[in-house]
């Protein structure tokens, strides 16, 4: 096992890493940029380095620097949390060649997967079913058009790297398919560095089901269920649930089966999570993996009683997996709401400042995962979530009924947050009966929606 492990992360997921850590008895060592010299991650780690200015690329993205001050700190590996470097199979081959355990899947397997056209093309080869649409990625407008004219209209254009939302366009005609992949390979070439693209058809209504894997390096590979996150704005997740409302346990097994069989396809090793859209049909496909924990990972754990982020470190260390296929059972219902610092009213704005006051809720299956606290500075520089609030109850009206609770009880003052408009999603009569898709928040949401 590790003696130490540096976190290349911040905000909520960093505390979480070193929570993990301390209780399987590793030291850790948190890594900061200026911006965030002061935050809960860099008081709970063991140890802690400032990498850079604010700026991710100087600190956060910056491989040189973080490896330099893994060697410096003498840590055995490097946990990528999520975001910044957690997909980046440079990050994960520079990590090896330093002798440096890279707590996640090889960098071959990163390429492979975390190109969404390259990992479409591996599950159309293992006979996993893709949503139709182009097998090759495309660089240029004209192929592009070309095959969205033989996919058939309405299509999404999507980049090959993308992730959060970005470098995507929906497009329902010819009229503007040219504006929408140039505004979308322009914000991939942007956030990504890279110009791939690939067209598939655009599936309407669908429910966003991900399937959450484990994969040992002894060949072992199991799934953990699925968690719906069809409440979605811009693409980008709002508020996760586990079990699917809309999924029956023979479609569970189903899914869960394929998932197995993806994450087989490309030997995976790790934590993962194989992305399918279901219809209203249920017929479901393969949309993407992500290679790495996920934001919403703790819905599974409510629902299943397993940490992931242990698991996830003992797989790096070479054991096998702690479970069976057999041992998975989903027991009550999860919730979990991401709270943001962002003004719904004004288009979601985003509101860095000064937090004057926190009180978080508590009581029998309620759970936060956060870095705030009162006199923290929210910085303007990163990713607005300032906390996950999770709860768990026996069934889905128990877990809707106590994350209400949850909400009314949460205080974050001096800044603008979402914990209003969560609590209007959770009110909402058509989320109550389980009636949603991925146009959930655009439908029923028009105020905030602009």
């Amino acid at each position: 096992m590790f003696d130490k492990i540096l976190i290349a992360n911040r905000g909520e997921i960093a505390v979480r890493i070193i929570r993990a850590c301390r209780e399987m008895g590793i030291k850790t060592v948190a890594v900061y940029s200026e911006a965030d010299r002061d935050s809960l991650h860099t008081l709970l780690a063991d140890e802690a380095i400032c990498i850079g200015p604010a700026a991710s690329t100087q600190s956060y993205l910056n491989m040189e620097r973080i490896l330099t001050a893994t060697v410096a700190m003498k840590a055995d590996a490097i946990h990528p949390g999520f975001g910044f470097l957690s997909e980046n199979a440079r990050f994960a081959e520079l990590c090896k060649k330093c002798n440096i355990t890279f707590i996640g899947p090889g960098a071959e397997i990163i390429n492979k997967m975390g190109n969404k056209s390259e990992a479409r093309k591996t599950m159309i080869e293992a006979g996993v079913p893709v949503v139709p649409g182009g097998k090759e990625a495309v660089n240029n407008v004209e192929e592009a058009r070309e095959m969205a004219v033989k996919t058939g209209f309405p299509v999404m254009i999507k980049a090959s790297s993308g992730g959060g939302g970005k470098g995507m366009r929906i497009s329902r005609g010819l009229e503007d398919f040219d504006a929408n992949f140039n505004n979308a390979q322009m914000e991939s070439v942007k956030g990504f560095s890279d110009d791939t693209m690939y067209i598939e058809k655009y599936i309407e209504k669908p429910r966003h089901i991900e399937f959450q894997i484990m994969a040992d390096s002894h060949g072992n590979v199991v799934h953990l269920g699925e968690r719906d996150c069809s409440i979605q704005r811009r693409h980008q997740k709002v508020l996760e649930e586990s079990p699917s409302v809309a999924i029956s346990e023979e479609l569970r097994n189903k899914m869960g089966q394929v998932a197995v069989q993806a994450a087989k396809a490309v030997g995976y090793e790790n934590a993962g999570t194989i992305e399918f859209l279901l219809d209203k049909h249920k017929n479901f496909y393969f949309m993407e993996m992500n290679t790495r924990i996920q934001v919403e990972h703790p819905v599974t754990e409510m629902v299943t009683g397993l940490d992931l982020i242990k698991e996830q470190i003992r797989i790096a260390a070479g054991e096998p997996l702690s479970f069976s296929q057999e041992d998975i059972s989903i027991k009550g219902h999860a919730i979990e709401c991401r709270i943001n610092a962002e003004n719904p009213e004004k288009n979601f704005m985003p509101s860095p400042g000064l937090i004057t006051n926190v009180h978080v809720p508590g009581g029998n299956g309620v759970r936060v995962d956060t870095h705030i606290y009162n006199g923290y500075k929210v910085p303007a520089n990163y990713d607005s979530m300032l906390m996950k609030l999770i709860v768990h109850g026996k069934d889905r009206e128990g877990a809707i009924a106590k994350m209400r609770s949850a909400l009314g009880e949460l205080i974050i003052e001096g800044i603008e947050t979402n914990v209003d408009f969560q609590f209007e999603i959770l009110s909402h009569e058509a989320y109550r009966d389980g009636d949603v898709d991925t146009d959930f928040i655009p439908k029923f949401f028009t105020d905030y929606v602009r």
